[in-house]
């Protein structure tokens, strides 16, 4: 199995925000000067969104799926001090430190379920990646996903694994399947769901989620309110992860049905 690695890049020049999303995400240039999609550490769902964009971005990498380049990406509090919008200004100061961010596809459309481009097997994939993270953000009102040089992209994960806003309750979730995914964009176009399940068990092994896991930094699952440690978190997102991915079949004929 490739190594999977994440390159660190520092922010610096704040663009403009996006004001689509909820959580203010932005387009800034990196020392790399390449342009990026910051998501803030200091947005409503704080890092535990950073942390399920990072797992489901990188899970759909492993499954062949197209993702835009994940970064971590460093701002420092000098962007705050120049910022003269007050809600942008709280937002750079609460995120200073380590943030996220996703290489910006520069004329990538977003994609329309009646003229956009998805193939069969990538659309069984994305449903059953979907399935597995308990993704609630990817309908026909929010798709988060793109078409860029003919090709499906796939962006926005942090609505993903909610179990672990509530830490007490999260084992009750290991059973459950995922009844939202009748709500699912790309559903229609998904019928080759037990080839995609074949497929994602082939290539999604422990090591791939152990080593997705360790990735997440140790900065992120730091927080006063949590009651686990960084340590038992790691397991958990393990343990989870791992208990969709043995219920794959079960999520393919559950999206099957809701077809």
């Amino acid at each position: 199995m490739s190594k999977i690695e994440i390159r660190t890049v520092d922010v610096v020049q704040y663009l403009k925000p996006l004001r689509e999303g909820g959580s203010l995400p932005a387009i800034v240039q990196a020392d790399d000067d390449f342009l990026y999609v910051l998501k803030f550490r200091g947005a409503g769902q704080g890092k535990k969104a950073l942390i399920a964009e990072l797992i489901g971005g990188l899970l759909a990498q492993a499954m062949g799926l197209k993702v835009p380049e994940l970064v971590f990406m460093n701002l420092d509090e000098s962007f705050s001090k120049t910022e003269p919008d007050e809600e942008i200004q709280d937002l750079l100061k609460f995120s200073v430190g380590l943030n996220l961010g996703l290489h910006f596809l520069s004329g990538a459309i977003t994609y329309d379920p009646l003229v956009s481009i998805a193939d069969s097997l990538s659309a069984s994939k994305v449903v059953l990646l979907d399935s597995m993270i308990t993704n609630i953000d990817r309908t026909a009102k929010n798709t988060n996903l793109l078409n860029w040089n003919n090709e499906l992209w796939l962006i926005d994960h942090g609505a993903s694994l909610y179990f672990h806003h509530n830490w007490k309750n999260w084992k009750t979730h290991l059973d459950r399947t995922f009844p939202k995914i009748k709500d699912h964009v790309l559903l229609e176009r998904a019928d080759n769901l037990f080839e995609a399940s074949k497929e994602i068990q082939r290539l999604i092994l422990d090591d791939t989620i152990r080593e997705i896991v360790s990735l997440i930094p140790e900065d992120w699952l730091l927080d006063e309110s949590d009651s686990l440690t960084p340590d038992e978190m790691r397991a958990a997102y393990i343990e989870f992860l791992n208990a969709k991915r043995s219920k794959i079949d079960l999520l393919a004929k559950e999206a099957s049905d809701a077809r």
